[in-house]
């Protein structure tokens, strides 16, 4: 190859160029010049928008786990707020239906407890005030446990009612409690008298526990009776004062085959439900004693000898 053919400049590596300092200045100088420019006359603004517009997707798909990250983070604080917020709802709602049902049931004892000093007020008896403790756990009985018993001057055969009617009446007294037979037991018996017609008849409990109704026997088959007549006591027996409440006649049948009519009645106290209750004293302890018998004509003289 002759000589003359070979390029004598020095390769691009080994060129010199501009100064490092010199393209700093110059592209410091140019920055400047730019963000002044775009201050004052907002050169850069479209060259930003397209820019912008451009990277939008980027950024979308770059942010989406953050907010997806935040939105279930959020969504289960908001769960769990609200389930909190529910549980105290619902404990709230329990109070207070534990509060209407107190205030319901204060206000039912409260018209009770008027109505039973209404009845005490009526009643020329002394009474006793007593309160339903349970009743006794004999099945086959009808029986409840008051909480007055022979330290309170309770006795045995005493009345026990309620504000509307005849409850029983005590049969066994213990120093602080009494057991009361209530009229539906079979055991226990009543005087009664038809307000309407004025026939007497005896009460009994029905046989039938679960009825919870009373039986009018030994009954003329022809008796004035029927559907609706109130029943009171007659107080022939010397316990239960006349004129309180038994019951009403619920029906009456007349057999052929019977001279006595079946009579079937329903009390007015309520049975099962009573809760404070008067315990009366026996009538046979207010009445006057029995005046002795007149002595016979020629008893009691001595006869002289002839």
């Amino acid at each position: 190859m002759p000589l003359g053919t070979l390029d004598g400049t020095p390769p691009p590596f080994f060129r010199q160029g501009p100064s490092a300092l010199s393209k700093l200045v110059f592209f410091g100088a140019l920055a400047l010049l730019l963000m002044v420019a775009d201050l004052r006359f907002h050169v850069i603004q479209p060259l930003r928008s397209v820019i912008a517009t451009a990277l939008y997707p980027v950024q979308w798909l770059v942010l989406r786990p953050i907010i997806w990250g935040q939105g279930g983070s959020q969504y289960f604080e908001s769960l769990n707020r609200s389930q909190a917020s529910e549980a105290a709802a619902q404990y709230q709602l329990g109070l207070q239906s534990q509060r209407a049902q107190q205030v319901e049931q204060l206000t039912l004892e409260n018209v009770r407890l008027r109505a039973l000093l209404d009845m005490r007020a009526r009643v020329n008896t002394p009474a006793l005030a007593a309160q339903v403790l349970y009743d006794a756990a004999d099945p086959y009985t009808r029986k409840v446990i008051i909480d007055k018993g022979a330290l309170q001057a309770v006795a045995a055969g005493a009345p026990v009612l309620d504000e509307v009617g005849i409850l029983g009446q005590v049969t066994r007294v213990y120093p602080m409690v009494s057991e009361v037979t209530l009229i539906t037991d079979p055991d226990q018996a009543i005087p009664v008298l038809n307000t309407r017609t004025g026939a007497r008849g005896l009460a009994f409990g029905n046989s039938s526990l679960s009825s919870g109704t009373l039986e009018l026997r030994y009954m003329d088959a022809h008796v004035d009776m029927a559907a609706g007549d109130l029943l009171t006591t007659s107080g022939v027996d010397g316990i239960y004062p006349p004129g309180l409440q038994v019951g009403r006649v619920l029906k009456m049948e007349r057999r052929a085959d019977s001279a006595f009519a079946r009579i079937t009645a329903q009390p007015i106290a309520r049975l099962d439900g009573s809760l404070h209750v008067l315990v009366l004293q026996p009538l046979a302890g207010q009445l006057p004693a029995r005046p002795d018998a007149p002595a016979e004509p020629g008893r009691g003289r001595k006869v002289g000898k002839p």
